[in-house]
């Protein structure tokens, strides 16, 4: 009997967010989750087999039949498959755009094709008397030598001994001698095949928190949060626990928060497993994309490296997600569908039977707090590795330096110790988080900004293209010679960014070499990597860059570490600016004394009395924790509370208002009528949106601020629905990364 298959098509609208039943034709074999080409009224479209049933309402005359099956095997897993309809139900959106979250872009419309090459495989025989049926020929006598052994080779090695070996080759194929072949080969990101290195002797701390780990990998459970104090020593933990899946014919997904740190933790893990690690990432090419999560859905690959999307990494029989860093925000996507990586990975591992670790020398005060209550079982790794001692911090009041006539973008004291430090022939990190030269321009007569044509914010000033720069929506302008508002030619770039930094360091320091590492010199598929084995061998003794290099990275010969200007994250608009700027301050000091010599930090700003600038030089999270969690209690903000809004984007500002304003009538009005609600919601307001247009749209908002709820929530439940009802460009965000 004819199966029937229910097929998802990869159309992003909710008039095609439904099943559509296909017969599948008798020859073909389907599979839920199998990647079909169907037709769809006039045109051929890709879908994927949500489901396959013996019976089907429809007459089977009007019905269609599936094309083709484009893979061998079911594209997408099952625990994925229920993934992507449980974040499209969250989400409020297509299930199509979840489901194309579990596969590469380069699959669809197969925009990349699998790569061959020729390769070359003597069938046996006589070798002697195969030699002289080729006359003359001393290129065919020596290609059946080459070949003699019976093993395949590839015509391209086989270029490398013989000049032009295709022809011949062809010549002794048609005489029956040999059988040539394509065969498929994988593109790697990898440039060579890694050593194997063998296992460092573990800490106290290490075997402490792998004697809690490792249990819990062997039962396939367990959430656990790793405080660990930067160099203590974490990767060794889960390189341990990496390996125990391996034991038991388990796989492993680790999550790193920048691509930058990408190239240094594949190294370690093919270090100690060599080939069965795969890495996912945005870098890499189209064929690397295609053919690393290929290697991974065969089973090939056992253990995942990458950023934020290789969470849904195409893994069976899943043994742990390690999440490095978790605090980070880059966790978090703000596309549709959003998501936390976090929560996706917490969600595999209670599906699929798999522990889930998260660590970090910085812990987001929420997780921490999670751990606190038991939500995760709480791992503390408070020493270094051989017992080495935490970096010296300074913090270095630049008021009291403006008083002293230093009007320079450094201190005394850091121009001192840069100079102190190169002279011993050891390394520094210089830490500003703005790319650019300047991060504003601006009028000295009439004190005008100049703005962005199509967002409200400042223009970044680049010294290396004379040109003014929106780090939000990518639009560059040449530098006016006058000022747009009031035509006076006094205009002047305002501020520090990382390209001034590079400049003021190559004029204190003229011999010597100075790699920047930031958005503008890490692009293309190397550019970090360039960036940083330069500084890595050595060539390069300072670097400058933002938050990309403030954590993870491991440099022995760095001692010295320099936070230029540290309070750039305390003044944000953000409740959890303070949170960010402890974080940041201590991750970049825990780059410096990661080998037998002592490190040194010196942390510039103008607010040295600030609790997070003080917990910061002191490395003391629990001081800082206790701190937080009480301001945050006591001004009802996360854990306590969820900022909740309805983000809304127009091409006009009074359309974008006008929106916004029956959203908030819709929400009084609900509330009225459920008095219940009352109880949950604090506060509901609607305003323009902090940036009030950004990429050529005008953005206006309800704000609320809910009280977090033990149970589901009614109140959510409504403002999901509320989202889906409402037409035009309206995003529901709950606790978003940003704010503006």
């Amino acid at each position: 009997m004819t199966d029937y298959c229910d097929v998802i098509v990869d159309i992003l609208t909710s008039k095609t967010d439904k099943t559509f039943t296909y017969l599948a034709p008798e020859n073909m074999r389907l599979q839920k989750g199998d990647r079909v080409l169907v037709p769809f009224g006039p045109r051929k479209i890709e879908g994927i087999v949500l489901r396959l049933k013996d019976t089907c309402d429809l007459e089977p005359s009007v019905m269609k039949f599936v094309l083709k099956k484009l893979d061998p095997q079911p594209a997408i897993l099952e625990p994925l498959m229920d993934l992507a309809m449980e974040m499209a139900q969250s989400e409020q959106c297509p299930l199509a755009a979840t489901l194309r979250l579990m596969i590469p872009a380069q699959m669809r419309m197969d925009r990349v094709k699998p790569k061959t090459e020729t390769v070359a495989r003597w069938l046996g025989g006589d070798l002697e008397s195969a030699k002289e049926q080729q006359g003359r020929s001393q290129k065919r006598k020596l290609l059946l030598d080459l070949l003699s052994d019976g093993q395949v080779q590839a015509v391209s090695q086989l270029k490398l001994l013989v000049r032009d070996p295709l022809p011949a080759l062809k010549h002794l194929s048609e005489q029956g001698l040999i059988d040539l072949s394509e065969r498929e080969i994988f593109r790697s990101p990898f440039q060579r095949a890694a050593e194997l290195l063998p296992d460092p002797v573990l800490t106290s701390d290490q075997e402490i928190a792998l004697s809690e780990i490792l249990p819990s990998v062997e039962k396939g459970k367990g959430s656990f949060l790793l405080y660990g104090v930067t160099g203590s020593g974490k990767t060794e933990v889960y390189i341990r626990a990496v390996r125990r899946c391996l034991r038991l014919g388990k796989t492993a997904i680790v999550l790193v928060p920048e691509i930058v740190l990408t190239p240094q933790i594949v190294s370690w893990f093919r270090s100690r497993f060599g080939d069965v690690a795969a890495v996912l990432h945005s870098r890499l090419s189209s064929g690397e994309k295609y053919d690393e999560w290929r290697r991974i859905r065969r089973g090939d690959a056992r253990v995942v490296i990458g950023a934020r999307s290789a969470v849904f990494a195409p893994v069976s029989d899943l043994g742990i997600i390690i999440i490095d860093e978790e605090h980070e925000q880059s966790y978090l996507s703000e596309h549709t569908p959003s998501y936390d990586a976090r929560k996706v990975a917490q969600f595999r591992c209670q599906r699929e039977g798999a522990t889930l670790l998260l660590a970090s020398a910085t812990p987001s005060l929420v997780s921490y707090a999670k751990a606190r209550r038991g939500s995760y079982m709480l791992l503390e790794m408070p020493r270094r590795v051989n017992n080495l001692p935490l970096p010296h911090v300074e913090l270095v009041d630049m008021r009291e330096e403006l008083r002293l006539g230093n009007r320079g973008i450094f201190s005394a004291q850091l121009q001192f110790k840069l100079k102190e430090c190169v002279q011993r022939g050891e390394q520094a990190i210089l830490f500003v988080n703005r790319r650019g030269y300047a991060p504003s321009v601006q009028c000295l007569n009439c004190g005008k900004n100049i703005q962005c044509p199509s967002c409200e914010v400042a223009m970044t000033f680049h010294r290396e293209d004379q040109q003014l720069h929106c780090h939000y929506c990518g639009k560059i302008e040449p530098l006016p010679k006058t000022c747009p508002e009031c035509a006076s030619p006094y205009i002047k770039p305002m501020g520090v960014g990382t390209q001034r930094v590079e400049e003021e360091v190559k004029k204190l320091l003229p011999d010597v070499e100075v790699v920047r590492v930031d958005a503008d010199t890490t692009q293309g598929k190397h550019g970090h990597k360039r960036q940083l084995d330069r500084f890595r061998q050595g060539k390069a003794r300072v670097m400058v860059g933002t938050q990309m290099i403030a954590k993870g990275l491991d440099f022995p010969s760095v001692t010295l570490v320099g936070a230029v200007l540290a309070d750039l994250t305390l003044n944000l608009p953000d409740f959890r600016s303070a949170e960010r700027t402890f974080q940041l301050l201590t991750q970049a000091a825990g780059r410096a004394g990661r080998s037998q010599r002592q490190g040194q930090v010196i942390v510039q700003t103008y607010k040295p009395e600030h609790y997070a600038i003080k917990a910061a030089a002191t490395q003391d999270y629990l001081d800082f924790f206790k701190v937080e969690f009480e301001k945050r209690k006591r001004g009802l903000y996360p854990p306590f509370t969820k900022l909740v809004r309805f983000l809304v984007r127009d091409d006009s500002l009074d359309k974008a208002r006008q929106k916004s304003g029956k959203l908030l009538i819709e929400i009084r009005k609900a509330l009225q009528n459920n008095p219940g609600w009352k109880k949950e919601v604090i506060f509901v307001r609607e305003d323009e949106a902090p940036i009030r247009r950004l990429m050529g749209r005008y953005r206006a908002q309800v704000f609320m601020k809910v009280l977090e709820q033990k149970e589901p929530s009614p109140f959510m439940a409504y403002l999901t629905d509320l989202q889906e009802r409402s037409e035009g460009d309206v995003t529901l965000q709950v606790n978003p990364p940003s704010l503006a």
